[in-house]
Order: structure tokens, then sequence, then C-alpha cells
């Protein structure tokens, strides 16, 4: 009889219990809760501060002023952004907790130095906006930047110390999780290595959609001077992006050559678009239209070509990777394995006891 596949919400069920009733899992998780709750709270506040300094915006001095309206873009898409980043690292951890990737919960860790950077250009970003708006006397509020500006740099500082944390307890998972990925793979060095690989690309697909999202979103909201045909382009990939990840990650796992094929030379297709974004963010004639954003939408650019880059070389070492015998290990059920398991500790040497012979004197 074949074993029976548990649903996807019976396995993240169990997982999420199973996480808070391992000591560093646990810890691990409610840090990460902890360092978004914290952040979102002062992001949320500095956005109060900032709307409630603002004059009627819908003026028509301002309303067809298009520096203001780029500006006062700016600090929400800022804000909102960082929100979303939190948001979808805890997504992240809990789904790196209950697969137990340690790739995953390392990348984290490095992700939550991108949060440390981001929020340090956030810092000057919203100041030269601020200065500008309040050039252009939309503000009734003259401190509303010295109301924010402890609130901006305390959020980096909050990071630097959580991923500090973070890097202590990524190493205690580590140790952790040896031992249940040796139940699920064996002692087969190559077998794996070959999973290492695996949780890899894995890990950088789910990277690659954040950072590729952050750009669209700054690049949709703030930018000026695009055409319709541009913006509709832009948002429509967001979409597709999602479903090449997808492909990306059902491909790997089944061991499918021309999905890798298609998905390789989409790679390639969203390289070049980076590239070239990169390229026109610097462009004399289109550098005023970035303005607002040039500092964050280069670091996502260039973050998300390294990404890609790294998508890249790890899908062709995946790709090399078919046909060994991972995907019989990652398409088995987790009831087999649990059984296999608890069968691995039923086999004990068991002496059974021997009945002394008496010899017998007549």
């Amino acid at each position: 009889m074949a074993p029976i596949m548990p649903s996807r919400w019976t396995v993240f069920r169990n997982g999420t219990v199973e996480i808070f009733k391992r000591r560093w899992p646990r810890w691990f998780f409610l840090t990460i809760i902890l360092q978004a709750i914290v952040c979102m709270v002062f992001e949320a506040y500095t956005f109060a501060l900032f709307q409630r300094g603002l004059k009627n915006t819908d003026e028509p001095v301002f309303r067809d002023d298009d520096a203001v309206q780029s500006q006062l873009k700016t600090i929400p898409t800022f804000l909102g952004l960082f929100i979303l980043g939190f948001i979808y690292e805890v997504v992240l951890v809990w789904d790196a907790l209950i697969a137990k990737n340690t790739i995953q919960v390392i990348g984290v860790c490095i992700a939550d130095l991108a949060l440390l950077i981001y929020g340090a250009l956030q810092i000057d970003q919203i100041h030269e906006a601020i200065m500008i708006l309040k050039s252009k006397n939309v503000f009734w509020n003259e401190d509303v930047w010295y109301e924010t500006k402890g609130l901006l740099i305390a959020i980096p500082a909050i990071i630097g110390l959580i991923t500090v944390v973070l890097g202590f307890m990524a190493w205690k998972l580590y140790q952790e999780f040896a031992w249940d990925i040796l139940k699920q793979i064996g002692a087969d060095y190559r077998m794996k290595k070959r999973f290492l690989h695996y949780q890899v690309y894995i890990a950088l697909l789910k990277f690659d959609f954040f950072f590729f999202v952050g750009f669209t979103i700054q690049f949709l909201v703030v930018v000026r001077g695009r055409s319709d045909v541009e913006f509709g382009l832009t948002a429509a990939a967001i979409p597709v992006t999602i479903a090449i990840l997808l492909c990306a990650a059902w491909s790997t796992r089944r061991e499918w050559k021309g999905g890798m094929y298609v998905v390789g030379i989409l790679y390639l297709g969203g390289l070049t678009y980076f590239i070239y974004k990169l390229a026109r963010i610097y462009d004399p004639i289109q550098a005023p239209y970035y303005m607002p954003v040039r500092k964050s939408l280069t670091t996502f650019a260039v973050l998300t070509i390294v990404l890609i880059i790294l998508t890249i070389i790890n899908a062709l070492v995946c790709l090399f990777n078919f046909g060994h015998g991972l995907k019989q290990h990652l398409l088995k059920p987790r009831r087999q394995e649990v059984d296999k398991d608890q069968a691995s500790y039923s086999m004990h040497d068991v002496k059974q006891t021997q009945t002394p012979s008496r010899m017998t004197i007549d």
C-alpha cells in the first residue's frame, strides 16, 4: 500500500508546533517577530509624524508640481517597502524553520544586513525629501525632520543588534538541523552536497522575489517620466516573475530539464533588464526622474543582479545533479520518513536471556 502524502496544511501546522517545542527555532522565530514589530511601529510612527506635518497637498499649487508629488510619494514608499520587508522576512523564517533549511536561515541573516543598509540609506533619502518639501512650503510643521530623525537612526541600530543575535542563533540551528538532514538524506556525502545545492537554489529564488518586487514598487510609485507602455509592462512583470520562480522551484524538485532550460533563458532576460535599468538610472537624460529614489533603486538593482547571477550558477549546478537520486529523497512522503526513522530506532541488538543448563548428577 502506497504511503499517504500529508496535506500542506498538516505539514505547516505540525511544523509550526515543532518550532515552538524546540529551543533555538523558537527563540529565532520570536526574535525575528520582535524585530519586525518594533521596527514597523517606528516606521508607522515616522509616517504619522510626516503626514501630520503636511499642509493640504490637494491644493493646485502642490498638486500640479511634479517635484512635490514625487517627494510626497517617496517617504510612504520607503516606509511601506520597509514594512513589507519585515513581514516577508517573518514568513521566510517560518518557512525555513519548518523546512529545516539552514541555508535559508543564513540567508535571512544576510537579508537583515540588507535591511540595515536600506535603513541607513532611508535616513539620507527621507532627509533630502523633507528638505525639498520644506523649500516648497509644503509643511506647516517645520520641525518634522528633527522629530523623525531619532526614530530613523534607531531602526538600523536595532537591526544591527538583532542581526548579531540572529547570527549566533543561526549557528545553533545549523548544529540542530544537521541531524534532521542526516535522517532525510542519509550519510552519503555526495547526496548531502546535492541537497545543499538544492537548498541554496530554493533560498535564492525566494530572495530574488523580494528584491525584484522592491525595485518594481519603487519604480512604479515614485519614478516620473515613464510611458504608459513601460508602466504596464513593469506592472505585468510581477505576476510573470512569480510564475517563473514557481516554475523554477517545481522543475528543480521534479528534475524537469525542459523547464530548467526555459527558466534559464528567462533568467538571462531578467539580468539584461536590470542591467538596462541600472544604466538608465544614471543616464543624463533620465536621471532627474530617478533622483528621489536613485540610491535605493541602485541598491536594489545591484543586489538583484548579483542574486540573478548566483541563481543562474546554482541552477546549472542543480541541473548537473539531475538523475543522481536526490529527487527520490525530495519527493519522499514525510510519513514514510518518520516510519523509517522509527524503524531504525527499533532495531536493537537484543540478546535473549539464555536459560542456564543444569547437569543432573545421578
